[in-house]
C-alpha cells in the first residue's frame, strides 16, 4: 500500500474504532511497527491530533475534532465523490443526498484552477440518468471484483481494457475496447467504450463483464460520446 493510502487508512480506522494499537493498525493497513510509528508522526505534523494512551499496549486515539491543516484531495478523489453523490441524486430516495451535495460544492470551490480543469475533463466522461422502466434487473448478477480496479486504471490512464462479456441473450464474446465514459443508471452502471472491432460505441453492463484486464502499452484518445436526451452529463458545481 502506498504511503498516502496507508496513512488515510490509519485515520479512517481511528475514526471508526475510537482506539487502536500500533500492532492492530499494522495488521489492518499493512506495514511494520516502525512504519506505523512514522505514519503517526507524519499525520501529527499534518495537524491530526493523535493521543497516545499510557499503559501496556500503546493505545492510540484520534481527537474527534481533529482535521488536516490543509486538505489534500486529488482530482480523482473529488471525481470519486462526485460519482457517489450523483448516484445518490439519481436514485432519488436516499437520505442526506442534499447535504452531501452541499458539502461537495464547498470542496469543488476550494480547488485550484489547474485541478478544476482536470476535474472538468473527467466530468465530460461521466453521465447519469434514470433507469428506464422497461429495463429488467431481475437477473442482476454479481459484479466481478476485478472490474473496479481494472476499469479505474484503464479509464484514468487511457489504457485499452480487455474482458469477456455476456450479452442479454447469454452469448459470450471476448472484447478489447477503449473505455470512454461511465453511465450511471442506478442500480446499474455501464462501461461506455469505443469498440475498434465494431467501429462504434458499445455499452457494457457491469455485472456482465468478467475477467477484465488492462492491456499494457495500449493507450487511446478521448472521443465525444453520444447520449440520449434523458441522460445528462454531470457538470462542475
Amino acid at each position: 500500500m502506498k504511503v498516502r493510502s496507508r496513512q488515510d487508512a490509519i485515520v479512517r480506522s481511528l475514526r471508526r474504532n475510537g482506539t487502536s494499537t500500533i500492532e492492530a493498525l499494522a495488521a489492518e493497513v499493512g506495514g511494520s511497527r516502525s512504519t506505523i510509528i512514522r505514519d503517526i508522526a507524519a499525520l501529527r505534523n499534518e495537524g491530526f491530533i493523535i493521543h497516545t494512551d499510557p499503559g501496556r499496549g500503546g493505545g492510540l486515539s484520534l481527537d474527534p475534532q481533529s482535521v488536516q491543516k490543509s486538505p489534500r484531495l486529488t482530482v480523482t478523489e473529488v471525481f470519486a465523490l462526485i460519482i457517489g453523490i450523483s448516484s445518490m441524486r439519481a436514485a432519488g430516495s436516499l437520505p442526506f443526498a442534499t447535504l452531501a451535495d452541499t458539502g461537495l460544492s464547498k470542496i469543488e470551490k476550494a480547488l485550484p484552477s489547474d485541478k478544476i480543469r482536470d476535474l472538468r475533463r473527467l466530468l465530460d466522461c461521466l453521465y447519469v440518468g434514470p433507469l428506464a422502466p422497461q429495463v429488467d434487473i431481475s437477473n442482476l448478477g454479481e459484479m466481478d471484483p476485478a472490474l473496479l480496479p481494472a476499469f479505474e486504471v484503464s479509464f484514468l490512464d487511457r489504457q485499452l481494457l480487455q474482458f469477456g462479456y455476456r450479452d442479454a441473450k447469454g452469448i459470450m464474446t471476448r472484447r478489447q475496447v477503449e473505455p470512454q465514459a461511465m453511465l450511471i443508471l442506478p442500480p446499474l452502471w455501464y462501461l461506455v467504450a469505443w469498440d475498434p472491432s465494431r467501429d462504434d460505441f458499445r455499452h457494457f453492463r457491469m455485472d456482465r463483464i468478467n475477467a477484465p484486464a488492462c492491456v499494457d502499452g495500449q493507450t487511446f484518445r478521448r472521443r465525444s460520446v453520444p447520449f440520449d436526451d434523458d441522460v445528462r452529463r454531470v457538470r462542475f458545481a
